[in-house]
Order: structure tokens, then C-alpha cells, then sequence
């Protein structure tokens, strides 16, 4: 369940919301370029879909994993330095909480994974 959470946030809604002008605000009001936001969403699409494919090599997702936990950290630290402690800030957080819960679950998958082999 925290895989396929971590799976909608970072495949689902960044194809809802490509190229959206709310977005693009978001984006420039913290001081990144437009561009960053689109290259961004590319890699969470990508990392998304890594996630959910069986037969990628372990070493790729713990990648994927490590990318999403400091692109959430990044996302926390920029919303904190621009506007301070506001509502905006935790969401990053929950997400890197669901995400730490469904890189658990991999290890535990891949550990059995590699007992029964």
C-alpha cells in the first residue's frame, strides 16, 4: 500500500498536473527556473515506473528510493526557507514517511527474495 501511494504521487499526479501554471508558480515562487519543474516531474515518472517494475536490479531502485527521499527533504528545506512553517511543509514530510515505510517493505521483500533463491 505505501508503494502504490508513493507510486500515484510520483506518476499520477505529475501527469495531472504537466504543464499546469499552478505548478509552474509553485516552482518559480521557491526560485527554481520552470524548466527544473518539468526535468523533475520527468524523473518521478521514470522513478515511478521503476518502482513498480519486478525485474529492475535492486541496485537501480535503492537508487530510485535515495532520489525520492532527497528530492522530499529538498522539497521541505525549500518550502521552509521561502515561506517558513506552514501547512505545505509537512507534506513533504508524510511523503518521505510513506516512502520510508515502502523501502522497508522492499528490504523485507528482497531479503526473503534472496533466501528462497
Amino acid at each position: 500500500m505505501a508503494t502504490i501511494s508513493i507510486v500515484v504521487l510520483e506518476i499520477i499526479l505529475p501527469f495531472i498536473a504537466a504543464g499546469s501554471t499552478e505548478i509552474i508558480r509553485k516552482v518559480e515562487h521557491l526560485g527554481y527556473p520552470a524548466a527544473f519543474g518539468f526535468i523533475l516531474m520527468s524523473f518521478k515518472i521514470i522513478g515511478g515506473f521503476v518502482l513498480l517494475y519486478p525485474r529492475v536490479p535492486n541496485i537501480i531502485k535503492e537508487f530510485v528510493y535515495a532520489g525520492f527521499a532527497i528530492d522530499f527533504i529538498a522539497a521541505f528545506v525549500s518550502v521552509w526557507a521561502v515561506d517558513g512553517i506552514v501547512q505545505e511543509t509537512v507534506y513533504p514530510l508524510i511523503a518521505l514517511g510513506v516512502l520510508s515505510i515502502s523501502y522497508m517493505y522492499y528490504q523485507k521483500l528482497s531479503e526473503n527474495r534472496e533466501v528462497t533463491v
